[in-house]
């Protein structure tokens, strides 16, 4: 397990709407713009090698460039550079984490100071459990959503993760709001997590309607 004094109080951020990175998982990230290669760049000779993903909320008429409170710091696990410059990086979620401010300097890219107190769970090498996670509705709603969607699957893996592999990867990879990708993200438990994603495929079934939603 490792422990909350091993991570820096102040970490890069990358602001990328609907990308969703939770801990012990893993985001592809391409990287291109010139002030992102400079963020990874530095993040690589740091010692954690951590990079802060972390939702816009912009505020009309207030704050154009706001931030979500709460984001999630992946540490750099493989990265490939393209011919033109550009990188191919890997994100293995550590912790999500709480802005405290955001901090002005000189590098082109952001920079937050960041508490991770009140995430401790995710820190842990074990896989969080959803002991009330009925399978086999769970996949049948899925399907149901899959097909609607005209989305094809490998439904023997899908079978075969564990639930927090599952519910994980699925919020991640489903084409949601970033709001929602948020609630995703703040959900205080896997089994929250899991219910919370299960409203938002049942809302997508019933085309964005709250008619009949299970409760």
């Amino acid at each position: 397990m490792k422990h909350l004094t091993d991570l820096p109080d102040l970490i890069p951020v990358f602001p990328l709407p609907g990308a969703l990175l939770l801990p012990r998982s893993r985001l592809p990230l391409h990287l291109f713009e010139p002030r992102y290669l400079q963020m990874f760049d530095d993040a690589l000779k740091t010692d954690a090698r951590l990079i802060g993903m972390v939702q816009p909320n912009a505020v009309p008429g207030r704050d154009k460039d706001g931030l979500h409170r709460i984001g999630c710091a992946g540490r750099i696990s493989q990265f490939s550079e393209t011919e033109d410059g550009r990188y191919m990086i890997t994100l293995a979620g550590v912790s999500r984490f709480r802005v405290q401010k955001e901090v002005d300097g000189f590098t082109p890219y952001r920079r937050c100071e960041v508490s991770w107190d009140g995430f401790e769970q995710d820190l842990c090498d074990d896989a969080d459990e959803d002991r009330a996670f009925n399978r086999p509705k769970f996949l049948t709603l899925l399907e149901r959503f899959f097909d609607a969607r005209d989305l094809s699957a490998d439904w023997d893996t899908l079978k075969e993760a564990d639930d927090e592999l599952l519910v994980n990867s699925l919020s991640m990879l489903l084409d949601f709001d970033p709001e929602d990708k948020q609630a995703l993200l703040e959900a205080p438990s896997l089994s929250t997590r899991r219910e919370t994603l299960v409203t938002l495929i049942e809302y997508a079934l019933r085309g964005g309607t709250d008619d009949g939603l299970m409760q």
